[in-house]
């Protein structure tokens, strides 16, 4: 089995249990290799998959948030691509999100930086296009911060009940609520 496809495997893992949750035996059990083959993969454990996974989250950020946002065309435009981007991302809501999942206990230690970055980047660039819709930049940030939480909020509410309306709603009005 190849690096990336243990990467694929271990990641629903860390998304459903967390980086503390997660055993080893779980991590060997979702890939199907031995912990001594986890370990020739991942010589740092644990530690090293979840980065691992992390850095195969980002990739994905990159190519269904930030090159819609940074794409060329209209804003309204490069902002419908960038919500049906988080669709994707989430499984139109059914996917928790490794940021708020990564960001308690000891993987907050591990890889708050990481995440901060990530988190930043992301804002940054839907507040570059707000800014690019003619929006002035402080209401940019502050409308682009707004969104981040929108979304992470509407990821838990359908978590906890269980019904994506609250994510697909909010995924459908994000162009248009943004740029009014």
């Amino acid at each position: 089995m190849s690096k990336e496809v243990a990467i694929a495997k271990l990641a629903p893992v860390f998304r459903r249990y967390g980086y503390e949750g997660a055993s080893l035996s779980m991590l060997s059990k979702a890939t199907g290799l031995g912990k001594a083959s986890l370990y020739h993969h991942f010589p740092g454990g644990k530690a090293e998959m979840a980065q691992a996974v992390l850095g195969h989250i980002a990739q994905q950020v990159n190519t269904y948030v930030l090159e819609p946002l940074q794409a060329e065309g209209e804003p309204i435009e490069r902002i419908r691509n960038m919500a049906s981007g988080i669709s994707t991302l989430y499984r139109q809501g059914q996917d928790a999100c490794f940021m708020a999942i990564f960001s308690m206990g000891e993987a907050d230690t591990l890889f708050h930086d990481i995440l901060q970055q990530s988190l930043t980047t992301w804002i940054d660039q839907l507040a570059q296009t707000l800014v690019d819709a003619g929006i002035d930049a402080d209401g940019a940030e502050v409308r682009s911060r707004n969104t981040v939480m929108s979304i992470q909020g509407a990821l838990v509410l359908v978590r906890i009940l269980e019904d994506t309306t609250p994510f697909d709603d909010l995924m459908k009005d994000l162009p248009e609520r943004l740029l009014s």
